[in-house]
């Protein structure tokens, strides 16, 4: 059962004005950001884990007017010491994100001041490149889902959901999450995505015609609040099933062990951009709030590019 936000994080290594800034922080995060759950434990496991840091660096847990003492070579020690632990540089980089923000809340409620935390260097991440299927291979996923459930109406579930990722780049939460007050599906749809924030996405009229024959076949109903994509038994259909079916289309098809549910979407974004679509446009569509995270998907493009050329042009073949 999830904490409730009220309830103090068990054992946490503060001074009682720290443990009361530490609660009304998550409660912050959760009432006005808007964070998940996932999200939220997250946040909370990590700056946990820096004031149990403190209370040891500094041999006694740490009121507000202690952390606004701490010097850059204290920050520095605390990520030293989640190195010497094995965590590598996106948990850190994460980790250090999380502590910042809270001197920033501390900072604007006139609780606590440190400057030293904003000169603080992260650690240099990896440039991640969205690993999307070739076309075929899409096509190919999409075609043949069906063809591994033994029932009609679940054949048409995974082809409806796989057509929702593809189709029009949904995150597997996002489809899943639909309810049946979606229905009829007109030429857009209306998404919750991450943060609670809607965008628009457009339905091609083969997505639609997917999620229709889908609602034929299925068994099951239910009002407006019902969820959409159900299980064998009713309930609200599980990440789990999907990406277990896309694992044994992944070995009847030959796919590459990139091929995800999560891959769907990245192919969404990486065929639209080869197409011509603009950027700008791509990121509205994923629902990015920065354009730097759609921006990945240019060196996908650049990439996919090269690797013609290499095979294509004389000069490359060399």
């Amino acid at each position: 059962m999830a904490r409730p936000l009220s309830e103090p994080v068990a054992g946490l290594a503060a001074a009682p004005d720290v443990a009361a800034a530490f609660g009304e922080w998550r409660q912050w995060l959760s009432s006005e950001r808007r964070a998940s759950r996932h999200t939220l434990d997250g946040y909370v496991r990590d700056l946990a884990t820096f004031l149990a840091f403190v209370t040891g660096h500094a041999g006694a847990p740490p009121a507000l007017a202690d952390l606004g003492r701490l010097a850059a070579g204290d920050f520095r020690a605390w990520l030293a010491e989640r190195i010497r632990r094995g965590l590598g540089p996106t948990s850190n980089a994460r980790a250090l994100s999380v502590v910042r923000g809270f001197y920033r809340w501390l900072d604007r409620r006139g609780l606590c001041n440190n400057a030293a935390i904003t000169t603080l260097r992260g650690p240099k991440l990896p440039r991640a490149i969205p690993k999307a299927l070739s076309a075929f291979d899409a096509g190919a996923a999409l075609e043949e889902i069906g063809s591994l459930a033994d029932e009609p109406w679940i054949a048409a579930r995974d082809t409806a959901v796989m057509a929702l990722l593809y189709g029009c780049g949904l995150r597997i939460g996002e489809a899943i999450g639909l309810d049946r007050g979606v229905l009829p599906f007109g030429e857009t749809l209306v998404v919750l995505g991450k943060g609670r924030k809607q965008r628009v996405v457009p339905v091609l009229p083969a997505v639609r015609e997917a999620i229709a024959e889908y609602v034929r076949l299925c068994p099951f109903g239910g009002g407006a609040k019902a969820p959409l994509f159900v299980g064998a038994r009713g309930k609200r259909l599980q990440p789990a099933i999907v990406q277990r079916q896309l694992g044994k289309l992944r070995a009847a098809l030959g796919l590459p062990d990139h091929a995800t549910p999560h891959a769907l979407r990245h192919s969404f974004a990486t065929h639209l951009l080869a197409g011509g679509g603009d950027l700008r446009a791509i990121q509205e569509l994923l629902g990015h709030a920065s354009l730097s995270t759609t921006q990945r998907y240019t060196a996908v493009d650049a990439e996919r590019l090269m690797t013609v050329y290499d095979k294509a042009h004389p000069r490359a073949r060399g």
